[in-house]
């Protein structure tokens, strides 16, 4: 058995965890999620960049064919929505549980000017203010800025 970790944070490797249908491989897990009923979202770069197992890593479902070219970064929200930012498309979606996309933000496939400051050039994460919902994303590939924006995706400032 491998643990990772130290203290009260040990973890314990669980080899052969999560059930794929036959054929299917992971790509990449680029980042996963868990939402609040303990279901396991594996956001990779693969044919399905969204795959999803139940906390003992049965397969549920799978989501996100087409869309996602190169899955980069989740974050859950306490909503039960999720915001996934894909750094080869240029774009941050809020998604639904389900894979129903709330709203885009940036352009698909199109970057802003490398360095330019304006969003996106490969955003990379999101991070949620707990007080109020406004939220960030980085975008430091191809920009190195820090965006604000308010629950709703207004841009606030960079």
């Amino acid at each position: 058995m491998v643990e990772l970790g130290s203290g009260d944070y040990i973890y314990e490797v669980a080899e052969g965890w999560g059930q794929l249908p036959d054929g299917w491989s992971f790509k990449e897990v680029a980042a996963v999620g868990v939402d609040a009923n303990d279901n396991v979202y594996a956001f990779n770069r693969g044919e399905h960049p969204m795959i999803v197992f139940d906390k003992d890593g049965n397969f549920l479902r799978s989501w996100g064919e087409g869309v996602y070219p190169r899955a980069h970064g989740i974050t859950m929200a306490p909503d039960d929505t999720m915001f996934l930012s894909d750094d080869g498309d240029h774009t941050v979606r809020k998604c639904k549980l389900d894979g129903t996309v709330l709203f885009t933000l940036g352009v698909s496939g199109q970057p802003a000017p490398f360095m330019s400051g304006d969003p996106f050039n490969r955003c990379t994460h999101v991070a949620i203010d707990p007080r109020n919902g406004d939220f960030y994303i980085s975008d430091g590939y191809g920009n190195a800025r820090v965006h604000k924006y308010s629950p709703d995706g207004t841009h606030l400032f960079s």
